[in-house]
């Protein structure tokens, strides 16, 4: 029993650290991008030592990889609207608000990926050309189904989620904007749960969703 508690102890230390080290990352890589980045900002940024970082992410290569993963695997997760109801409207709404949850809830790590395609993606090349064209597919056939079935306009179906993509993380990318436009104060829970609000309804009128 003292066995299992020690070993529950030491994963949840596991666990803290390495929730640490990759918020510090991402806001490291965010703000210097990959090249510019050191594992030693990062380690102190985390408060620890450099040597514990590298006990966790032996590389720096290694460490952004699983940066990358988790916003991506964050930014997959919230379009489960789509697997989850054949409403496009409930769909869309429910996109949008966790998408704009996520910008401005992690910032930086919509930071981290706009920096990297920026360049021409040359550490992550291999995520965009599997998984996501995948799930683009796949997102692309739901859309489709819509229009067949006259639950919304014949769009082109790519750049209804380029839009929802490019103005979801605008709220993360360009947020130092929005503050200074917003008198160099962060937007308040009203003023989040407006923007969500008209973003919504401009795409649905837009694509002349039916409920």
């Amino acid at each position: 029993m003292g066995g299992a508690k020690r070993n529950g102890a030491r994963g949840a230390i596991r666990e803290e650290r390495e929730r640490a080290i990759l918020a510090a990352a991402e806001e490291v890589f965010a703000e210097y991008g990959y090249g510019g980045a050191t594992t030693g900002r990062i380690a102190e940024r985390a408060g620890i030592p450099k040597a514990s970082l590298h006990y966790y992410f032996p590389t720096k290569e290694a460490l952004y990889r699983r940066v990358v993963d988790s916003i991506f695997t964050i930014w997959l997760e919230a379009a489960a609207s789509f697997d989850r109801c054949d409403d496009p409207v409930e769909a869309i709404t429910r996109y949008v608000d966790t998408k704009m949850e996520i910008s401005r809830a992690r910032p930086y790590g919509s930071k981290v990926w706009a920096n990297e395609i920026i360049q021409r993606a040359p550490m992550i090349q291999d995520y965009l050309e599997t998984t996501l064209k995948q799930w683009t597919a796949s997102r692309v056939a739901v859309i489709e189904g819509w229009i067949a079935s006259g639950r919304i306009a014949p769009i082109e179906p790519r750049a209804l989620l380029y839009m929802i993509w490019a103005t979801t993380q605008h709220y993360a990318d360009f947020g130092h904007q929005i503050r200074t436009l917003n008198e160099g104060r962060e937007l308040s829970d009203a003023q989040w749960a407006e923007a969500k609000r008209t973003v919504t309804e401009v795409i649905l009128r837009g694509i002349g969703a039916r409920p």
